[in-house]
């Protein structure tokens, strides 16, 4: 791979959010990857990023200036028990799979959960999903629960699997 075919993953900026939200858009199309039904904006994204806490972050992996694919960390809940427990979700666009970008993306946000302090990990997924319930596998998430029934999209009922990661550190506490 040449330099310029080099792929990199970093913090997203304003610049990017036309990109994120046109590569959540093809999700949402689908009816079967999330339960947002309506199209995305930049200033959607923007909302977002204006809400992060100091525990929360949006990474993007670009190839030559192309954004291909998005990942979040986000905390679970704002209630001071939950500081140790964060959510993480990646979207690719659909041209950019199955090159090995999620798994990068995945690895970048996994280091980034290391750094922001956190302990439980937590991905909910479509459960008809299966390419995602394997890849996180793969990762060391493990099956948890499902959830049935739990959302309405493309004129069916959906259910959610819920997996989790446990890593080795706890967070200190700090109210």
């Amino acid at each position: 791979m040449s330099d310029s075919e080099q792929v990199q993953i970093r913090f997203c900026t304003p610049a990017d959010y036309v990109a994120i939200a046109s590569i959540y858009n093809e999700a949402i199309a689908t009816g079967s990857i999330t339960f947002d039904t309506r199209q995305f904006e930049a200033k959607d994204i923007q909302a977002w990023v204006d809400k992060f806490c100091d525990r929360e972050c949006l990474l993007v992996i670009e190839r030559q200036q192309q954004i291909l694919g998005w990942g979040i960390v986000k905390q679970y809940s704002d209630r001071p028990g939950y500081r140790v427990c964060c959510e993480t979700s990646i979207y690719l666009t659909f041209a950019a799979k199955g090159q090995g970008l999620g798994k990068m993306m995945q690895t970048a946000l996994l280091e980034k959960v290391v750094e922001l302090d956190y302990h439980h990990v937590v991905v909910k997924i479509v459960a008809t999903n299966d390419d995602s319930i394997a890849f996180h596998k793969g990762f060391g998430f493990e099956m948890v629960g499902v959830q049935k029934e739990v959302g309405h999209v493309a004129d069916r009922w959906q259910d959610v699997a819920i997996m989790q990661l446990i890593l080795p550190q706890v967070p200190p506490y700090s109210p």
